[in-house]
């Protein structure tokens, strides 16, 4: 797969089991006991716009081609499709605690919860999903106790600061302490294709201090702005108490590549979704292919 990359940014990889790729970080694929991946537009069976590995039930593809598409990709990354724990995204800086009752949660059961954005869990074998066509993925893994989270930021969870919401919870609910975290920033839109309005720049300007201000937006001669979501999140993370050296930026835009990663502004919203999956890994998981699936 050839990818547009962005320069000095943390190379992801591409890993492909039973002709499905998706990608990995490095620096999480090298945490003991988990298990991650953020999939790409290739390896499944869906059609027209939704080609191939669409991940959402709700956009207009048929419900027997997504299930497909999460089976094959279950089973290259190595999660239970039975264990699935979905978000409810609309933009909020909600997070939900996973526990064992949520298995399988918007997958193979109808989900108890609304407007949840992040995922956090120390249950291994549950696995957290978040879904994206631009929005940012942002990935947190707690080495020392055993806990990871995974939350949806768009504009607007940025501003939120969903980021340094989900290392509270964590911190809260696990014991999880800053500086033990690895963050990883997934597959996004980049600041040279995110053009956005005034309206949505004055927020920013309300809940970031002036100096940063330049590192995530700059005005054109338009008058529209150039937003850095990316920058803007990893301030948040070293905000929430992260090492700049445990913070990891992708090296791919969605927008750059439309033809392998859904992206609502390339294609003008006709998409399917991708998908983000964080796991603690059980004690019989090996983290690759042949776990079951149920359907």
């Amino acid at each position: 797969m050839e990818f547009i990359r962005k320069k000095g940014m943390e190379a992801m990889e591409v890993v492909e089991r039973g002709g499905v790729p998706f990608l990995v970080f490095p620096k999480l694929s090298a945490a003991e006991g988990v298990v991650h991946g953020f999939s790409t537009r290739q390896g499944g069976v869906s059609r027209g716009i939704f080609s191939s590995m669409n991940l959402s039930f709700t956009r207009g593809d048929e419900e027997e081609c997504v299930r497909e598409n999460y089976a094959r990709l279950g089973k290259a990354v190595g999660f239970d499709c039975g264990r699935l724990v979905l978000s409810d995204q609309t933009h909020t800086a909600n997070i939900r605690v996973v526990t064992e009752e949520d298995a399988g949660k918007g997958f193979v059961r109808p989900k108890d919860y609304v407007d949840v954005d992040g995922l956090v869990t120390n249950v291994p074998g549950l696995t957290l999903a978040t879904f994206y066509a631009d929005c940012v993925p942002l990935f947190l893994v707690d080495p020392v106790h055993k806990a990871v989270g995974l939350s949806h930021s768009g504009w607007k969870g940025t501003v939120k600061r969903i980021g340094k919401r989900t290392v509270e919870v964590m911190q809260e609910r696990y014991g999880s302490r800053p500086e033990d975290l690895l963050a990883a920033i997934g597959p996004s839109i980049c600041q040279d294709c995110y053009e956005v309005s005034k309206d949505v720049i004055q927020q920013f300007q309300e809940t970031f201090m002036p100096p940063q201000w330049e590192e995530i937006f700059y005005q054109k001669p338009n008058g529209k702005y150039q937003l850095n979501l990316w920058k803007a999140n990893e301030l948040i993370f070293r905000e929430a108490g992260l090492k700049n050296s445990q913070i990891v930026t992708t090296d791919l835009c969605t927008c750059c590549n439309p033809k392998l990663l859904f992206s609502h502004r390339a294609s003008k919203g006709k998409r399917g979704n991708l998908g983000a999956f964080l796991m603690l890994k059980g004690e019989m998981d090996d983290g690759a292919a042949g776990m079951k699936n149920a359907f």
